[in-house]
C-alpha cells in the first residue's frame, strides 16, 4: 500500500492505464525571421484557443460551469497582454516561437512556483499546461489523447494537468494517482467536480504501477492498494457503496440553513480567488464568501491593475453572490512573492517581512486604490473589507483613517456606497491572539486564518520536511488560541469566522462548535459536506468533548481523541 494525498474523496477500483507525456524536445534556433515565427505563434493560438474552446464546454458538460472556468483561466491567461507580448519581443531579438513560448512560460512559472500561497502556485502548473500544450502545437505533436480509455481505467501520471483531465470520459475513469499535486490544485478541484477519487503525490507512482494492474484508489485515506486480495476487493466495494450513500446524505443540505443539532443558526461561506470563482459558491449552496483574495487580480500581469479594473472584478462578485456577503481581503502580498512591477525586495525571512498589511500602509496610493475601488463596489451588494497579518490596533486604525478620507471624497463627488461598510481583521498572529481584547473594540469582526496561524504559533516553515510533523491545527497551543479568540469576540458582541482549511475538519468541527464559531469559511466543494458535519453537533453535545480535549497536553492525544467521533 502507497500513501499519497486524498485530494478526490471516493473509492476507485479498476486497471491501471500509466501516461506518458509526449516527447516535445526540439532543437533552439536563433537568428529566425520574425513574421515567419510570428505566424507559426498565430496558427498555433489559433488552434490553442478552439482546442480549448471545445475542452471548456466539455466541463461544462460533466462538471459544470465552475469548473469550466478553469479552462477559461488557460485562455485569458495565453491572451495576456504581458505574456503575449513578451512572447513575440524575444521572436523579434531572433528566437524561434518554441524558445519564445518556453522561456516567457518558464518566467511565469519561476514567479508562481516562489509563493507560499498554495492556490498562487497552482497557477504555475497551470501555465505548465499551457506550455506543454502550445509546444506540442509547434512542434506537430499530439500532447494529450486520453479521450478513448477502457471502462474502469485508473489513470496514473506524474502530474494531473487540466487539459488531461477536461479529456477525460468520466463514464470510463474510475480514479487518478498521481505523483505531484495537492488537494487544492486545479486538477484536483475538476477531479471533485467530476466526482473521480484521486490519490496525488504518490512517489514514483509511474514506475510503481503497470498497464493492466489492478488497484484500489481511496481518495478519502489518500491510500493506494495495488493488486488487491478478492477480500481487500470486496471490503472497498462496501465502503464505495457506503461513500456514495453518504454523498447521496450531503445532497439533501441543498437549500438547508446551516443550523447545529439543537437549532443554532451559523453562517456557511466559501472561499475564492478571482470574481468567476463566485459561480462555485453559489453552485456548491455556499452562503456568501468568507474570504475573496485580491493578490489574483494582482498577478500574471505587468502592472497594477487600476481602481477601475478593481472596482469591475469586485462589483462583478456581488452581482453573482446577488445580495449574499462577500468578505474580500485587502492586498495579501510581499516579499516571498515575486511581481516584477511591486519592487519588492529579497528578503532573508519573507513570511516575517514586509508583506500584507504593512507593504499596504507603507504604498499608500496603490493601497488607497484598492480601498477606494471596494468602497465603490459596495454599493452593490453585502461587502465586507478584511484586512490581512495584523498584529496590534495601530494597523487598524490606519486603515479605517484611510476608509474615512476615501468616504468623504466619494461624497464630494456624489458616488454611491455603504456608509456602514464593516471592516474586520485576520487573527492570524500571536500578537493578534494576545491583543484581541483590543482587536475587538474597533474591529467589525474577526476571521481567523488558521494557516498562518498555526505556521506562527507554533514556528513552523511548512516547506521544512524536518519540523512539518509540528504543523498542525490539533496542537493545543492553536487550540487555545483559536477558543480565546472566538471568546473575545463573542465577549465583544462581533462575528467571528474562520476561513482555513480547518473550518471544514470533520475532527476539528465539534470543538468550532463548543467554542461558538459564527462563521465557517471552507472550499466551494466543502460546504455541503461542512453543514451536514455541522448539523451533527449540538452546543451541549460538543463542549463535552471539548472540555477532555483542552485537558490533554499533545497533539498526539487531541488527535486520538477526535478520531473517535470522526
Amino acid at each position: 500500500m502507497e500513501k499519497g494525498i486524498g485530494a478526490s474523496k471516493g473509492y476507485g477500483i479498476g486497471k491501471v492505464v500509466v501516461y506518458r507525456p509526449a516527447d516535445l524536445s526540439y532543437t533552439p534556433r536563433t537568428g529566425c525571421d520574425p513574421e515567419t515565427e510570428k505566424k507559426r505563434l498565430t496558427d498555433a493560438l489559433g488552434r490553442f484557443l478552439e482546442r480549448n474552446e471545445r475542452l471548456r464546454e466539455r466541463v461544462r458538460e460533466t462538471a459544470g460551469d465552475a469548473a469550466a472556468e478553469i479552462i477559461t483561466g488557460h485562455i485569458m491567461m495565453l491572451q495576456d497582454p504581458y505574456m503575449s507580448s513578451e512572447i513575440e519581443k524575444q521572436i523579434d531579438e531572433g528566437a524561434c516561437a518554441e524558445s519564445a513560448v518556453e522561456s516567457v512560460c518558464d518566467l511565469f512559472i519561476a514567479m508562481f512556483s516562489s509563493v507560499d500561497d498554495e492556490m498562487t502556485r497552482q497557477r504555475a502548473t497551470d501555465v505548465s499546461d499551457i506550455k506543454q500544450e502550445m509546444l506540442g502545437l509547434l512542434l506537430g505533436v499530439r500532447t494529450v489523447d486520453l479521450t478513448d480509455l477502457p471502462k474502469d481505467t485508473v489513470l496514473v501520471a506524474r502530474e494531473l494537468t487540466p487539459s488531461m483531465t477536461a479529456c477525460i470520459d468520466r463514464e470510463c475513469v474510475v480514479g487518478f494517482i498521481t505523483e505531484l499535486g495537492s488537494k487544492t490544485s486545479h486538477a484536483a478541484i475538476l477531479a471533485r467536480a467530476m466526482e473521480i477519487p484521486a490519490v496525488l503525490s504518490v512517489e514514483n507512482a509511474v514506475e510503481l504501477y503497470a498497464d493492466g494492474q489492478l488497484v484500489v484508489v481511496d481518495g478519502v485515506r489518500g491510500e493506494v492498494v495495488a493488486s488487491p486480495e478478492e477480500d481487500t476487493v470486496a471490503r472497498y466495494m462496501q465502503l464505495r457503496l457506503d461513500f456514495n450513500a453518504s454523498r447521496a446524505e450531503n445532497a439533501k443540505f441543498v437549500g438547508k440553513e446551516t443550523r447545529t443539532a439543537d437549532g443554532k443558526r451559523v453562517e456557511l461561506f466559501a472561499n475564492i480567488g478571482t470574481p468567476e470563482d463566485a459561480e462555485n459558491v453559489l453552485s456548491n449552496d455556499g452562503e456568501g464568501v468568507g474570504l475573496f483574495r485580491t493578490e489574483f487580480l494582482f498577478m500574471d500581469r505587468s502592472t497594477m491593475p487600476s481602481e477601475n479594473e478593481q472596482f469591475e472584478a469586485y462589483k462583478k462578485a456581488l452581482l453573482i453572490l446577488k445580495g449574499k456577503p462577500v468578505i474580500i481581503r485587502t492586498l495579501d502580498i510581499g516579499g516571498d512573492k515575486e511581481i516584477p512591477y511591486l519592487g519588492l525586495e529579497k528578503e532573508q525571512n519573507p513570511f516575517l517581512g514586509f508583506r500584507a498589511i504593512r507593504y499596504c500602509l507603507h504604498n499608500p496610493e496603490m493601497y488607497r486604490a484598492q480601498l477606494r475601488a471596494l468602497l465603490r463596489a459596495s454599493a452593490y451588494g453585502d461587502l465586507r473589507i478584511m484586512i490581512p497579518l495584523v498584529t496590534g490596533v495601530d494597523e487598524l486604525r490606519q486603515v479605517r483613517a484611510m476608509v474615512a478620507e476615501l468616504m468623504a471624497e466619494l461624497d464630494e463627488q456624489v458616488i454611491p456606497y455603504r456608509k456602514d461598510i464593516p471592516i474586520g481583521v485576520m487573527i492570524e498572529t500571536p500578537a493578534a491572539v494576545l491583543v484581541a481584547d483590543r482587536l475587538a473594540k474597533e474591529a467589525d469582526f474577526f476571521s481567523i486564518g488558521t494557516n498562518d496561524l498555526t505556521g506562527y504559533t507554533m514556528a513552523v516553515d511548512r516547506g521544512n520536511a524536518k519540523v512539518a510533523y509540528l504543523y498542525s491545527a490539533f496542537s493545543p497551543a492553536v487550540l487555545r488560541s483559536i477558543r480565546h479568540v472566538i471568546q473575545t469576540a463573542r465577549d465583544a458582541g462581533i462575528p467571528v469566522g474562520m476561513c482555513g482549511e480547518a473550518a471544514a475538519d470533520p475532527m476539528l468541527i465539534p470543538l468550532l462548535v463548543a467554542f461558538g464559531l459564527d462563521e465557517f469559511s471552507v472550499t466551494p466543494t466543502s460546504v455541503l459536506a461542512t453543514r451536514k458535519e455541522i448539523s451533527r453537533w449540538s452546543k451541549e453535545e460538543a463542549e463535552r468533548i471539548a472540555e477532555t480535549v483542552l485537558s490533554l497536553d499533545t497533539e498526539k492525544q487531541v488527535v486520538a481523541e477526535l478520531n473517535k467521533y470522526a
